[in-house]
């Protein structure tokens, strides 16, 4: 138990990393002019063909074994595509982790294929990466040594991803749908089981802890007489050797470019198999694997997103045609007004309320991957199950999902348009 506790309360301090980023990418292409006219010159093509194309019925999956033209759309699809951008944003913005984990369950429960929401969701990361990422404030705060080996790693591992999820496809593109679902049901059913717990462990201590975790210390020091993971790895010489946090430490640490590399190689893989930007798990890896200050971490992590989402997106997903443009430009339109609303609601909302609607929200997609599991393993003749009752339980799994997060969404909006008064005055 300690150490899947010590092991989540990692990963949310990543993904707490990768929010922050996410919040201060968006406004600066809300504050910038010229960013917001590049970005309504990127959607107008979409309005424009929305208008041009009457289809007169949704077909059953959008993609499929022969994804390699031009993505089927409506402008209900540019709709649903904004919505769950929107929903992805305040969860983002107001509980500071986790909103980017619900876009692929999202967007495979309305129909799209795994690898299609995969590649669209590091097409939408890389594009609001490259529009709102200040990066020249941050180059101060790079190694470019931990960075060049990093990437390096990331290269690697992210087409190794990509191979891994397009081979399965063309196999099957319901053994594709079903490996990507496993992955999320491990990774969201571990997240929302300690999420659940912490969230219970706090309401009983009376909630007084801060909502985006505070409260609990998240040190990796190891016990007294033992040398810590990061220690151990930077005590090795295994050339060649990389320096960093000279600004810190007399003469600055060491370590072995090796280590930094098999990093990102995890990085890179777990980015282009789940459509993450890896930014949720690169802090926790400097941080507590390689010993790597927060300080260097946060510009060093900026560098990974945007590198690790467009050479996947592009790379590895684009040029095989598995990119939905038309989705991306509205997650990414919905994601900048949901960060913004779900980040200034914060401030009227307790703490307790908002590490229980993360869990909520982490555990919403996992029984939807889950329920949607029958099904796909009764079409590969895995399991044999009725075509009726898989349909209904990937129906239960959709609803509750959608439920969840439409009242997570109403729920954050309506305060947020009854504190405006307040959040004024405070502004």
């Amino acid at each position: 138990m300690n150490v899947g506790r010590r092991l989540y309360r990692t990963l949310l301090e990543g993904s707490m990393a990768y929010a922050k980023w996410d919040l201060e990418t968006s406004r600066n292409i809300l504050k910038s002019r010229k960013k917001m006219w590049i970005l309504a010159a990127m959607v107008v093509p979409i309005l424009i063909g929305s208008v041009a194309i009457a289809a007169p019925e949704l077909p059953e999956i959008l993609g499929g074994h022969k994804a390699y033209s031009p993505a089927y759309y409506t402008p209900v699809i540019f709709g649903v595509s904004i919505l769950i951008g929107l929903c992805a944003g305040l969860i983002t913005g107001c509980i500071g982790a986790g909103g980017g984990f619900i876009i692929t369950p999202a967007l495979m429960s309305a129909g799209v294929k795994g690898i299609l929401a995969v590649g669209t969701d590091l097409f939408h990361i890389f594009a609001k990466a490259i529009m709102g990422t200040a990066i020249h404030k941050k180059l101060g705060n790079v190694s470019v040594g931990l960075a060049v080996a990093f990437l390096v790693g990331s290269a690697v591992g992210v087409t190794g991803g990509g191979v891994i999820n397009r081979a399965l496809y063309e196999m099957n593109p319901l053994l594709s749908d079903t490996f990507i679902s496993v992955i999320y049901v491990v990774l969201l059913g571990f997240l929302g089981i300690y999420a659940l717990i912490d969230f219970l462990r706090l309401r009983n201590a009376g909630g007084g802890v801060d909502a985006h975790g505070g409260g609990e210390a998240s040190s990796a020091a190891s016990d007294s007489g033992k040398k810590s993971l990061p220690e151990r790895l930077q005590a090795s010489r295994i050339p060649p050797l990389i320096t960093f946090d000279e600004d810190l430490t007399p003469g600055g640490k060491k370590i072995p470019a090796l280590f930094v590399a098999l990093c990102g190689g995890v990085v890179g893989f777990a980015a282009a198999i789940m459509g993450v930007g890896g930014g949720f798990l690169t802090f926790p890896m400097f941080v507590y694997i390689l010993g790597v200050s927060s300080f260097t971490t946060v510009g060093t992590d900026i560098l990974q997103i945007i590198f690790t989402a467009g050479y996947a997106s592009i790379a590895q997903y684009a040029i095989y045609g598995f990119i939905f443009y038309t989705l991306a430009m509205g997650m990414l339109i919905g994601s900048l007004l949901g960060i913004q609303i779900g980040a200034l609601t914060t401030k009227v909302v307790k703490g307790i309320y908002i590490r229980g609607f993360y869990a909520t929200a982490i555990i919403a997609g996992f029984v939807n991957r889950l329920f949607a599991l029958p099904g796909k393993l009764s079409e590969m003749k895995i399991i044999t199950l009725s075509a009726e009752t898989s349909h209904l339980l990937t129906n239960i799994g959709n609803v509750l999902f959608f439920i969840a997060i439409g009242i997570f969404a109403v729920w954050v909006i309506g305060k947020f348009l009854g504190s405006m008064k307040l959040l004024r005055e405070e502004a």
